[in-house]
């Protein structure tokens, strides 16, 4: 799950350093660090709240690709043609699945052998 929320992020994060610019570049940004806190929390805080933000994390951000791959977002039209993309799908998929599961944890504190 932290895997997957830092994946996006270092997605967000090379992509902005590739030169996406103004408002989308700092939306690009935010992802990125939104990304690396949200992996820092469902790592140390056993709570539901950072299972949560993590699938919203992925479902909002994977739904703003979806709108830039199909009608255009922000001034955005992607392809789904580049690595980037690819993994981006991917890990934020799994922050989705992922963070819902964790949700679904009784407690995740205990540990069973």
């Amino acid at each position: 799950m932290a895997a997957a929320l830092l994946g996006s992020a270092g997605v967000h994060y090379f992509l902005w350093t590739q030169g996406y610019s103004g408002i989308t570049g700092t939306l690009f940004l935010l992802d990125a660090i939104a990304g690396l806190v949200l992996a820092i929390a469902v790592l140390a805080w056993r709570h539901w709240l950072p299972a949560l933000g993590a699938a919203g994390f992925g479902a909002l951000t994977l739904g703003a690709y979806v709108l830039a791959a199909t009608v255009g977002f922000m001034g955005n039209h992607d392809q789904f043609d580049s690595q980037p993309e690819y993994w981006g799908v991917i890990t934020e998929a799994v922050c989705i699945v992922g963070g819902l599961a964790l949700l679904f944890v009784k407690d995740r504190r205990r540990v069973t052998a």
